[in-house]
């Protein structure tokens, strides 16, 4: 059996960064109000394990959020949410935390 060519050509290459997205989309937000829905460059908070940030291309991620300050950073300026609780999920640069659950 011959292996699979999997050699990207440069153009191929070019086409998929360019698809890439630039920024995290973050939605913040409780069953009654959305504190945080925009692009962000970087998000900080903590869990059990201690504290943690999400950057652009994070792998997928799933974690309870312990009482802390969710920092958000975006080009604009530096958001902090103070919660007691939340739930964090990561999937192809998009983070959305639940809060109040």
């Amino acid at each position: 059996m011959m292996a699979k060519d999997t050699t990207v050509k440069p153009d191929e290459k070019l086409n998929q960064e360019q698809s890439l997205p630039k920024d995290l989309t973050v939605k913040l937000y409780s069953p009654y109000k959305v504190y945080f829905n925009d692009l962000a460059d970087t998000v900080s908070a903590v869990n059990r394990t201690g504290p943690f940030d999400i950057l652009l291309g994070h792998h997928n991620f799933l974690t309870l959020l312990e009482q802390c300050e969710v920092v958000i950073r975006n080009k604009k300026n530096i958001q902090k949410f103070k919660i007691s609780r939340g739930i964090m999920h990561v999937k192809k640069n998009k983070v959305t935390i639940f809060l109040d659950v």
